[in-house]
């Protein structure tokens, strides 16, 4: 299905589910949203990428504006919905100061896979525990998806964007995966590293071997 959506790009990926909280200060987004709020319709962030505005973006859903500036300038809760593919964009949307886009929804396959699923709850444990940062790991419920831990994975914005782009769980799933076994490596020898450094200079009490 198409339709028309106005388009706020954004140098960032925003994930079907997220909550997103915006700070609104430039004339044509503060027209954006202000249009979205007397029609009670929806934007979409496509990802502003490789200087260019990316072809996936996520449509979102105006939750609530938190605070309004004398300015004209707000604070606004979102949430992201589903993800969309830009079919022709416009600059400028007609007779708007905003750019917007025709777009079609793109299909999500729920088609998770449970093991998968587990492996990378331990292993992103593994990970945090690795960084010494064990204690801010969210509490992940039995339902998690990948979109949930997509910004928690050390990613850079290209592959979260590639993230974005799959349109199957269990594909997100094991581009997740492979992510982490890779990473967890790589963060070990570095703790070592840092073990090897702190220990340089100091006093060893060393066994020596037998021979």
């Amino acid at each position: 299905m198409q339709k028309y959506l106005p388009l706020f790009p954004l140098n960032i990926v925003v994930f079907p589910g997220e909550k997103l909280n915006l700070h609104i200060f430039e004339p044509r987004y503060k027209q954006l949203i202000y249009d979205c709020l007397e029609s009670g319709g929806t934007f979409g962030i496509p990802t502003f990428i490789n200087n260019g505005v990316g072809v996936y973006g996520t449509e979102i859903e105006l939750l609530h504006v938190e605070k309004k500036y004398e300015t004209g300038e707000m604070d606004i809760r979102t949430q992201g919905m589903g993800i969309f593919k830009i079919i022709e964009f416009d600059k400028q949307a007609p007779g708007r100061l905003y750019a917007g886009g025709q777009v079609e929804e793109v299909e999500n396959l729920a088609d998770e896979d449970i093991v998968t699923k587990e492996r990378i709850r331990g292993k992103l444990q593994e990970l945090y525990s690795a960084l010494g940062i064990g204690n801010i790991l969210m509490e992940l419920p039995e339902n998690f998806t990948s979109y949930d831990v997509g910004h928690h994975l050390g990613l850079n914005t290209e592959q979260e964007y590639t993230l974005l782009q799959c349109n199957s769980e269990a594909l997100r799933q094991e581009m997740i995966l492979q992510h982490l076994l890779q990473v967890l490596p790589i963060v070990a020898e570095t703790e070592k590293l840092k073990e090897r450094v702190k220990l340089n200079g100091h006093f060893k009490n060393l066994t020596p071997p037998n021979f």
